[in-house]
């Protein structure tokens, strides 16, 4: 062997043709103004205060342009793994989506859509929602637009209180792999492995109300479109937690599935999986909501410093 990839037969053909079909695509609307769009509703005196335990319960899905938002929620409600999670990342979502989901959990949201998306004339982007308040919502435009389309992706960040805990947290999807070229990836983790540390920084020199600036752990999560970009993160000091979990996407052509992938990913300072066999899982069963499946994680302190 010369080292080339051997495929199943008939899947390199689909593949092209899968490729081939974004071509049709036109052109996308940007989003560039870091200042917004950013859609919030945080309304912590109107929720219930959840118990102020050690365990912080991540739950990250990619909903396929956000267009089965019933049947997503069915899922959320009715899979034991994914009921009540403290922190909720979504990615493809429009502004409707991400508010009726949160509305129908009784959850605060952060929204903030990268742009208008060709194929879906719609707002698509990532959302952060939580029954705890989120603070000081932001978004993270990243380089490089995409080859076909050229949207440019945005990440969304907020600040999870928990009680006394502040959780600095990401919401993010990267473009996939036809999309963007392998250093292009590179650089849009590096922004984001930036945008962490300029935020501690800037938090931890603050002079006055530091327990507000106070940052006790960070979570990024969401769709990377890749499993191999997260060792750039782990290089810039994050814990990748889900390395070894169950394939979480899959690439289907008429109805038949060609491909698993290790896509979506949660990766943190600060924090370590909880003990125990159920603290980390893919919901193989999505329903066909999505080509995606949720994946879900307990987090616990780390007992070293971030």
């Amino acid at each position: 062997m010369t080292g080339r990839r051997s495929w199943p037969s008939g899947v390199r053909p689909a593949i092209l043709l899968v490729a081939l079909s974004g071509l049709a695509c036109a052109h996308a609307t940007n989003y560039v103004d870091t200042a917004g769009p950013i859609y919030s509703d945080a309304r912590p005196a109107a929720l219930p205060r959840p118990a102020n335990g050690d365990t912080i319960r991540v739950v990250s899905f990619n909903i396929e342009y956000g267009v089965k938002i019933d049947e997503a929620l069915g899922l959320l409600r009715d899979k034991p793994a994914l009921r009540t999670p403290d922190l909720l990342c979504l990615q493809e979502m429009d502004t409707l989506g991400t508010q009726t989901i949160a509305r129908a959990l009784g959850m605060n949201y952060v929204y903030a859509p990268s742009g208008i998306h060709p194929k879906t004339k719609r707002d698509f982007g990532c959302a952060i929602l939580s029954p705890w308040p989120l603070e000081q919502p932001r978004k993270i435009l990243l380089p490089h637009g995409a080859r076909v389309t050229g949207l440019r992706r945005s990440a969304v960040s907020a600040t999870l209180v928990m009680g006394p805990r502040r959780v600095l947290v990401y919401s993010l999807h990267l473009p996939s792999p036809l999309g963007i070229s392998g250093g292009s990836r590179k650089d849009q983790v590096a922004t984001l492995a930036a945008d962490v540390d300029s935020v501690m920084r800037a938090r931890g020199a603050a002079s006055t109300d530091s327990a507000a600036n106070r940052v006790d752990a960070v979570i990024l999560a969401g769709d990377f479109n890749s499993k191999g970009i997260c060792e750039e993160l782990v290089k810039a000091g994050f814990q990748w937690l889900t390395r070894d979990a169950a394939p979480s996407a899959r690439l289907t052509l008429l109805g038949v599935n060609l491909l698993h992938l290790h896509y979506d990913h949660v990766l943190v300072r600060g924090l370590v999986t909880a003990p125990g066999p159920d603290s980390l899982g893919v919901i193989a069963d999505n329903r066909d909501v999505s080509d995606h499946q949720p994946i879900w994680i307990r987090l616990i302190p780390s007992a070293t410093p971030h």
